[in-house]
């Protein structure tokens, strides 16, 4: 199953299946449409798993082995990728919470975020050459994009499965928690990204032209959360 909860501006989607370490089967992409249709009005989303133990473990393979022909697993792979280009389209800032290991199909999820948060004990791989496969949910050019072409060819060529410290060393991974402050830690640094700031930040960084960026800045300005702000720091300095 899959959990939803909006808290001040802030999604969390969570992924709910322990007896299959939280890997994706038809039924779960149902459930992450929905849940990303109801993050709609939300300033930033998380993306994580229930437990330690995993995050997305890639697809549900007992359930995804009933597609046997090149259209039914081309269909399944247009249908995922599909949902994580939705996340990397999300207005607002993504995070995804490595609460467990990502590997496969849930490194594929993860690189699909703006952010990825690290439990200091988890495992991050794009590990389908060991199905004889590779990644299908657009996870290989996100990956590219953030460790360079060379050295992504060499982690999901050779199937690679990295440590948390590594990943961060590497640049897939970008902030590494203690296991025990793991989801106060996650949650305080969502909630701090959950502002129409860092939404528009996160516009300014995909690229936009520079008087777009300038009026991007503009509407902010002028907007009553910055006055307010503004006041407050003002009277600090009376």
């Amino acid at each position: 199953m899959v959990e939803f909860e909006l808290d001040a501006g802030l999604a969390v989607v969570t992924i709910n299946r322990p007896h299959a370490r939280n890997a994706i089967a038809p039924a779960t992409m149902d459930e992450l449409e929905k849940a990303i249709d109801a993050a709609a009005d939300a300033r930033a989303l998380v993306i994580t798993g229930a437990g330690d133990r995993a995050f997305v473990s890639g697809g549900d393979l007992k359930e995804l082995a009933a597609l046997r022909t090149e259209e039914q697993a081309a269909a399944m792979a247009r249908r995922m990728r599909g949902i994580c280009d939705r996340l990397a389209a999300f207005p607002g800032p993504v995070i995804a919470a490595l609460n467990g290991h990502a590997l496969g199909g849930g490194a594929e999820v993860a690189v699909a975020a703006d952010i990825r948060i690290a439990a200091d004990d988890i495992k991050i791989g794009f590990n389908q050459v060991s199905l004889a496969i590779m990644p299908a949910w657009g996870g290989a050019e996100r990956l590219s994009r953030l460790v360079g072409p060379g050295r992504a060819l060499l982690l999901a060529g050779a199937g690679t499965i990295l440590d948390a410290a590594s990943a961060e060393r590497v640049g897939l991974v970008d902030k590494v928690l203690p296991r025990a402050e793991f989801d106060k830690d996650w949650r305080a640094v969502a909630r701090s990204l959950a502002s129409e700031p860092a939404a528009a930040i996160k516009r300014v960084i995909g690229g936009v032209p520079a008087e777009e960026a300038v009026t991007e800045f503009a509407r902010l300005w002028v907007a009553d959360e910055h006055w307010r702000a503004a006041d407050r720091v003002m009277n600090r300095a009376k």
